[in-house]
């Protein structure tokens, strides 16, 4: 089978907080990536969903590079589509607009908005 992937696949384990909005109800679930690309991301869960199902993504970055350059953790807001759902988690795909946003103890705010 041939790699379909546009870009790199970065292993990644990063806390994420996914919002799932269908029927009315809206379900927030903490879980963690596995692997993350410019194009997408998978995470982790038994949760199933079906594809083609709207998330919206709350990632958050703490290293210690992302401190020392900015003196504080960061967020990447982003909303994605569900492309695929396996007992392993879920694929989902970048789509619209992605934030990061500056973290510290007294505020969010923009560092820049990617797209």
């Amino acid at each position: 089978m041939k790699e379909r992937r546009r870009f790199e696949r970065f292993q990644l384990r990063l806390p994420v907080r996914m919002e799932v909005t269908s029927s009315g109800k809206r379900r927030i679930f903490d879980l963690e990536t596995k692997d993350i690309s410019a194009a997408g991301v998978f995470i982790e869960t038994s949760e199933r969903f079906s594809e083609g199902t709207p998330v919206r993504l709350s990632m958050t970055l703490s290293s210690n590079k992302i401190q020392e350059l900015t003196g504080s953790q960061s967020l990447i807001k982003v909303q994605g589509i569900i492309v695929r759902s396996s007992p392993a988690g879920l694929a989902i795909s970048f789509a619209g607009r992605k934030e990061i946003l500056s973290l510290n103890a007294n505020k969010v705010s923009p560092h820049r908005v990617v797209s």
